[in-house]
């Protein structure tokens, strides 16, 4: 199964960039974010694909209408409040910052919100109470592992990127953990983001089908964004991780998804046999 699915958040929202990092420095930023989702819903127009949008808080407070424009075809999850990593957090700022999203998307959309990915895959082995957290907060499906090493995170615990049911002090949850392509000791996460950009198609045409029965996409309304401005501050190799493959992203995902077939969480869920999928104790 190909699942797509998106984070919506603004193209200044960077993990890691001090100029970037509160709710005061974002109201000095352009506002992209409403041409860039309407470039997103254009594309699964055109493609008749599903997808789950995993949304900041924050968007929703600040623009609800593109909150319900979403809501009204595709499935919404959380990405917390102020896309904060999870390590950063005390357990009390993390239930207030995944609580106050959701709480938002609720009221905003009428929908329950049963998905959530933390930013950057950033809950680890040492961050496992965030799934009693999210149980507690009706929380059905997770998708914040990266199953190896992970400046962001990374759980070396969670050994095999494949559906699996995660479980902690008798709190179990179903996870969707991302994919990734071993390069020279290095784990690139080729199904969005950066390095989506970097390579050329016929890569990641070509790692699609060898991931076979399990590949996740996360996609940011930045990733596909040619005009969207620099934020200066950055170091180069930042400059290069954010800015890298801008122009040719869209047309990139618009092959990608008339390629291979793409599903949403919801709907991949209902494909899993839970019962015969690997369970892993945190």
């Amino acid at each position: 199964m190909n699942i797509l699915s998106f984070d919506i958040e603004e193209w200044f929202h960077l993990l890691d960039c001090d100029d970037t990092r509160t709710e005061a420095q974002w109201r000095n930023y352009e506002v992209r974010i409403h041409e860039n989702v309407d470039r997103i819903l254009s594309i699964l127009d055109e493609t008749n694909t599903r997808a789950t949008f995993f949304i900041i808080g924050w968007i929703a407070k600040t623009y609800p209408e593109v909150v319900r424009r979403i809501a009204e075809r595709y499935q919404i999850g959380c990405h917390t409040l102020n896309h904060q990593l999870v390590w950063q957090q005390t357990p009390e700022e993390f239930r207030a910052d995944a609580e106050g999203g959701i709480k938002l998307l609720e009221d905003i959309t009428g929908q329950k919100v049963e998905a959530f990915r933390a930013p950057g895959f950033s809950i680890r082995e040492s961050e496992a109470w965030a799934f009693e957290t999210l149980h507690e907060l009706g929380i059905k499906w997770d998708s914040s592992i990266f199953p190896a090493a992970h400046a962001h995170g990374g759980m070396l615990s969670y050994s095999n990127a494949v559906p699996s049911i995660v479980s902690h002090n008798g709190v179990e949850m179903k996870e969707f953990p991302i994919c990734f392509k071993e390069i020279m000791g290095k784990h690139v996460v080729f199904s969005g983001g950066g390095y989506f950009r970097l390579f050329p198609y016929f890569l990641i045409k070509r790692w699609s089908r060898q991931q076979g029965d399990y590949l996740l996409s996360y996609i940011h309304p930045r990733d596909l964004d040619p005009g969207q401005p620099m934020i200066k501050s950055l170091p180069l190799t930042r400059k290069f991780k954010s800015y890298v493959g801008l122009k040719g992203a869209e047309a990139k995902l618009r092959r990608w998804l008339k390629d291979f077939e793409f599903i949403d969480m919801a709907t991949a869920d209902e494909q899993v046999d839970w019962s015969k999928a690997p369970r892993v104790e945190i």
